[in-house]
């Protein structure tokens, strides 16, 4: 598939990463919305010439944490592990990055 400095906007790896409320202690379910648009402008950091990330309350438990897509068709995390090793990326590195990431966010957020 070649470098990943040339994958087409639509061809990136969309990834829908929802939060849980609890994540942000017993009040999370009244602070979530709010902890999301005050994460926003730190995740595009995470956005990257292959990924393009979104993350959303997990208002609806029926839905997956992680969701992945590619030009709008659903991926499993198999599928999308596999299409980023065709990049020489990693998707457990990507995750990782994302887990660290929200730790301190969420930290900075509830003011530890």
């Amino acid at each position: 598939m070649g470098s990943a400095s040339l994958v087409p906007e639509g061809m990136k790896l969309s990834i829908i990463c929802r939060l849980e409320p609890g994540c942000l202690g017993p009040q999370g379910a009244s602070k979530i919305d709010d902890f999301c648009q005050y994460i926003e402008q730190e995740m595009l950091a995470l956005n990257t010439d292959y990924i393009a990330l979104n993350v959303v309350p997990r208002n609806d438990k029926s839905l997956p944490e992680m969701q992945f897509n590619v030009m709008g068709k659903k991926m499993s995390r198999a599928q999308a592990s596999q299409y980023l090793s065709r990049l020489d990326k990693s998707l457990d590195d990507f995750e990782a990055s994302l887990e660290g990431k929200l730790e301190t966010l969420i930290d900075k957020y509830m003011g530890y």
